[in-house]
């Protein structure tokens, strides 16, 4: 059994508190949050004890699961490194690449496991999806939400694109070329509304639209590629899958959704899909592949690798809105 400890015991923080304590594999011996209110509700709520620092509690567990405010992240991974404990780390890794990248090695140069919380990998729409043979060609992401106060600390770029640049990375294999973006504050003194074109050295595009200023909350990505158009509904947990598939000549089209090219060409056969994915509770499910990454000795799903790369793509869209918004004031 691996003893873990939370830091932060707001929202998010309160959540992961409650799915640890579900998990076999992990013991709870505590939390901490400098907040006195919240970790007074916290340690009443969910019975567990609050502890008066992060160095109290790194003394007392295997791991840590760090659900902090993204400023505080490197603070608290490298106390963790260097109390020798692996860590669960929320996305994004850190605030900047500079740290991110120092934890990078850091984390490589010892034992420790360390996992970034890029939830939507464990997303079952998305775990569904993986089944088609992804090999996107074109993708349009749309991430909206109602404006919310938390968060506001970083940019809509680190808040809500990230999911979908980490998204796009497990499932396109191919080094980014060229990056387009542009974004400005609307109600924050950060970024609140962003879009990026992500061309790939292999063709594939990614158009990608994230806003915390919408009247309505999306999370959707469409993915095109050779004979398949597949929707992915983060919020809804949907899945529709669009295949193509070519036909014999002689083959009975009845009762068939059916596009002739014409000129001879050979009719193609759409086949329609709308699986239903699996019930599962991603962040249970993350923080559960973190237990087994620690007790099995196992790359973590979702590596600090991973975590430094979907963070440093973030940080070139967020370079390429600052220098247009910078044009922008010049004139």
């Amino acid at each position: 059994m691996i003893k873990i400890g939370v830091l932060g015991a707001g929202h998010l923080g309160k959540i992961h508190i409650r799915e640890i304590k579900n998990i076999p594999e992990f013991e709870l011996i505590g939390f901490y949050d400098p907040n006195p209110d919240t970790a007074a509700f916290a340690e009443k709520e969910y019975n567990v004890p609050s502890f008066d620092s992060i160095e109290s509690l790194l003394n007392e567990v295997d791991a840590i699961d760090i659900v902090t405010p993204t400023l505080s992240h490197y603070e608290c991974a490298k106390k963790a490194i260097e109390a020798g404990k692996h860590f669960f780390v929320e996305k994004p890794l850190t605030n900047t690449v500079v740290e991110a990248e120092e934890l990078v090695n850091l984390v490589n140069a010892s034992n420790l496991k360390a996992q970034v919380g890029h939830v939507e990998r464990f997303n079952p729409a998305f775990i569904e999806a993986q089944k088609f043979n992804l090999h996107p060609m074109f993708i349009e992401g749309h991430r909206l939400a109602e404006f919310k106060p938390r968060g506001t600390d970083v940019s809509v770029v680190l808040d809500l694109m990230i999911h979908d640049i980490d998204i796009i990375l497990s499932i396109v294999d191919s080094p980014v070329a060229l990056i387009s973006a542009s974004g400005l504050p609307v109600i924050s003194d950060n970024i609140d509304i962003a879009n990026a074109r992500i061309e790939f050295e292999n063709g594939c595009v990614a158009n990608l639209t994230a806003s915390r200023v919408s009247l309505k909350t999306e999370r959707k990505l469409r993915i095109f590629q050779k004979n398949a158009y597949i929707t992915i509904d983060f919020f809804k947990k949907e899945l529709n899958v669009f295949q193509m598939r070519e036909m014999e000549e002689d083959e009975d089209i009845t009762d068939k959704m059916v596009i002739d090219p014409g000129e001879g060409k050979t009719k193609k056969e759409i086949i329609y899909n709308a699986p239903q994915p699996g019930n599962v509770n991603a962040i249970h499910r993350e923080l559960e592949c973190f237990a087994d990454a620690i007790l099995n000795d196992k790359t973590p799903p979702v590596s600090i690798e991973d975590g430094y790369k979907s963070l440093k793509l973030a940080h070139a869209i967020l370079d390429k809105m600052e220098a247009l918004m910078l044009k922008s004031s010049l004139h």
